[in-house]
């Protein structure tokens, strides 16, 4: 029976989606129970404190209402502030992401490099080891104040003209691009019109394999046959908010296994 329970994902918004398509993709036969903290969404301008006691709660819940047999934290500022704490009163696995700057050091370390995080994100010491250990001296770090609530709630025309004026000194100069935040790669496109032809690093395949590599450390991998099923929660109190978000959700994840 605990080979079947489902993995439990939980983000500040739908942008985890980006990181559980790669997931489904790997770990099909899997069952997924995703959380989309829209209530509180972003998560990069709220305190520590304040982020450690929603993720707990979260992943309280997902044990405790769906038996989850491992949590997914598909956002890089709960990561960076929450991943410790809920490690250490949890017993089940807790995989959790981080800016994939490592793999700017491994693929094209010569390259002028922008990382674009929250603010919580960037301010981490989770992130500072992982910056100046693999710093290429060629990175611009952008604290993307606001991004993910206009990825998550905006129009087109707002994130355009976010992009525009938050990434205009870089055009025609930066080579890589790290999405720091899992809302990123879903404007990857509008980031390119501004940027130009760049490369995207984020770190949902390795979230991907490192759960698949966990799972079958602890003999947890499903040994279904049949296609997993997804679930989606959103904590919005708004009825048409919540339906908004399923819809866009299951979208997104339907569009990237096409």
């Amino acid at each position: 029976m605990k080979n079947s329970a489902p993995i439990g994902f939980l983000d500040s918004g739908i942008g985890g989606s980006t990181v559980l398509t790669k997931t489904l993709a790997l770990l099909p036969n899997e069952n997924y129970v995703f959380f989309s903290d829209s209530a509180n969404c972003p998560y990069g301008d709220k305190s520590d404190e304040e982020i450690i006691e929603r993720c707990d709660k979260i992943v309280s819940l997902l044990i405790n209402d769906y038996n989850c047999k491992a949590i997914v934290i598909a956002c890089n500022t709960a990561s960076a502030k929450a991943s410790a704490y809920l490690r250490k009163k949890y017993s089940l696995p807790i995989i959790a992401i981080e800016p994939a700057y490592k793999m700017v050091y491994d693929r094209n370390p010569d390259g002028f490099t922008l990382v674009m995080a929250t603010n919580g994100t960037l301010e981490s010491e989770k992130f500072h080891k992982l910056y100046y250990k693999y710093n290429n001296h060629k990175t611009a770090l952008i604290a993307c104040v606001g991004l993910a609530d206009i990825i998550e709630h905006g129009t087109k025309a707002e994130l355009s003209d976010y992009l525009d004026k938050t990434l205009d000194e870089y055009k025609g100069k930066a080579q890589n691009v790290v999405l720091g935040c899992t809302h990123y790669p879903l404007a990857k496109k509008e980031i390119k019109n501004v940027l130009g032809d760049v490369e995207f690093f984020d770190g949902a395949n390795g979230v991907s394999r490192q759960l698949k590599r966990v799972l079958d450390e602890k003999d947890l991998l499903s040994d279904s046959k049949e296609k997993g099923n997804v679930t989606f929660i959103d904590s919005s109190l708004d009825g048409k908010v919540r339906e908004e978000k399923k819809n866009r959700f299951f979208k997104i994840i339907s569009e990237e296994h096409i």
